[in-house]
């Protein structure tokens, strides 16, 4: 649950900026739709995240349906995908729905 008064820590990334802005530091991803159920189920979770652990790593979203782009140069056919990068590569992605444990299990490695 997010405490009252906390400021949530989340970005959206376009193809124009996505690799400047994920060149430096921690980034979990988010490849997600807005008519995507499971993807509705891992927004609020996220959400908590990017306040738990903000400046541990920055939160971000794609939304795959105006960034086809960003979707296909990373593989995702399925969504929601959440890929977490260090320094502009990727270290750890996960497909479907999660339980929040295992995103910060991946936040903190």
């Amino acid at each position: 649950m997010i405490r009252k008064g906390a400021k949530m820590n989340l970005i959206h990334l376009t193809t124009g900026d996505f690799d400047e802005k994920i060149s430096t530091g921690k980034f979990l991803v988010d490849f997600w739709a807005d008519w995507c159920g499971p993807c509705r189920m891992v927004a609020p979770v996220l959400e908590e995240l990017s306040v738990e652990y903000e400046g541990s790593v920055t939160v971000a979203k794609v939304d795959v349906d105006s960034e086809g782009t960003l979707a296909s140069r990373f593989g995702v056919t399925g969504i929601p995908t959440v890929i977490i990068f260090k320094d502009g590569v990727e270290a750890q992605r996960f497909v479907g729905v999660q339980p929040k444990e295992i995103y910060a299990a991946a936040i903190r490695n």
